[in-house]
């Protein structure tokens, strides 16, 4: 049974920016057997945001084209020479199933805001 992680007040929730961009580009990050980096189009910026995916997808790049909600305001990353800014939000990795994309119900402008 999974437990409920610990409360926090809404406070805490308001301090995380969840925004929807589209995955323009995923690519190979060569030194890693993990990792691939997404180029993702936030409608006012894009950013390169590095995802653990290369193990869970036969083929990673079957998510180019696709919406789905990102944490753009995480502190950047350094990992394998390059920098993620930012976090692709998935649903199933910490239940241990093979993870998917969390996305929106119908398509909406890149940089729509949760919440």
């Amino acid at each position: 049974m999974n437990t409920v992680k610990p409360e926090i007040s809404i406070k805490d929730l308001e301090k995380i920016d969840i925004r929807v961009g589209t995955i323009r580009l995923v690519e190979d990050v060569p030194k890693s057997d993990k990792l691939v980096k997404l180029q993702v189009d936030f409608g006012s910026f894009e950013r390169t945001i590095l995802v653990g995916m290369k193990k869970e997808r036969e083929n990673p790049k079957e998510v180019e084209g696709k919406q789905a909600l990102f944490v753009v305001n995480l502190a950047p990353k350094q990992m394998f020479g390059l920098t993620s800014h930012g976090m692709l939000y998935d649903i199933g990795y910490e239940d241990g199933i093979i993870p998917v994309l969390a996305t929106p119900e119908k398509e909406v402008p890149n940089g729509t805001r949760v919440g």
